[in-house]
């Protein structure tokens, strides 16, 4: 599973150098100087919309945690994944944010002695390969509070992107995909578990952990 201390010490970073699309330090640090300038201006804290692994691994320090909904958007496992819980003989599917419905998640403020050290490690995590856009989005946090937050939503003009996210087409897949940071199985499992933690429903993510599970399953013992 990723560490913090694998992001600090640039092991993570050191793990996609193979790639040809690996963005550099410096662009993933333009990326994230550009998206706080576009900061919308009634906003003053710093929230973080957390979808994925950030709900069940945040790595960040935070200030403040709720559930919180975003409307206009939608997980989907979009993303072609050939390394990190995936590899070039079992390819997986990364999660990321898709336009239509809604989704429930948390949000994480940070704080301001630490924020731009946790945006940086935020950004080194979901930039290394330029698979998101990240966007500020208007949420509804659990105590009825409306503000931004940065979303990481799927970059749909890069060759990881992948247009079929059905659940048939991506349960096989997630079946089978391991890599360097554990399996794909397992991150689908431990955001399920950490939605239901949350008392939040997401019917794609249980359709999909439930498709995952009867595969798995169906294996033969040791496979």
């Amino acid at each position: 599973m990723l560490t913090r201390q694998a992001i600090d010490s640039g092991e993570y970073l050191d793990h996609f150098e193979s790639l040809p699309n690996l963005w550099s330090t410096e662009r993933i640090e333009r990326s994230l100087a550009e998206t706080i300038k576009s900061k919308p201006a009634q906003t003053r804290d710093i929230w973080i919309f957390a979808y994925g692994s950030l709900m069940w691994n945040p790595l960040v320090h935070f200030a403040d945690r709720q559930v919180a909904t975003l409307h206009g958007w939608h997980r989907s496992f979009c993303l072609h994944m050939h390394i990190g819980r995936g590899s070039t003989e079992t390819p997986g599917r990364m999660l990321a944010l898709e336009e239509g419905g809604h989704t429930h998640a948390v949000a994480l403020k940070l704080s301001s002695p630490t924020m731009a050290e946790e945006l940086r490690l935020v950004w080194i995590r979901e930039m290394v390969l330029g698979s998101y856009r990240p966007l500020w989005v208007p949420i509804t946090l659990a105590d009825g509070e409306t503000t931004h937050a940065i979303a990481f939503v799927a970059e749909t003009d890069v060759e990881q992107y992948a247009v079929d996210s059905r659940v048939s087409t991506v349960a096989p897949l997630i079946a089978s995909a391991a890599g360097r940071f554990g399996s794909n199985a397992e991150y689908l499992f431990k955001l399920h578990a950490a939605l239901d933690e949350c008392r939040l429903y997401d019917p794609y993510i249980d359709a999909l952990a439930g498709e995952v599970q009867r595969l798995l399953s169906r294996r033969p013992a040791g496979k």
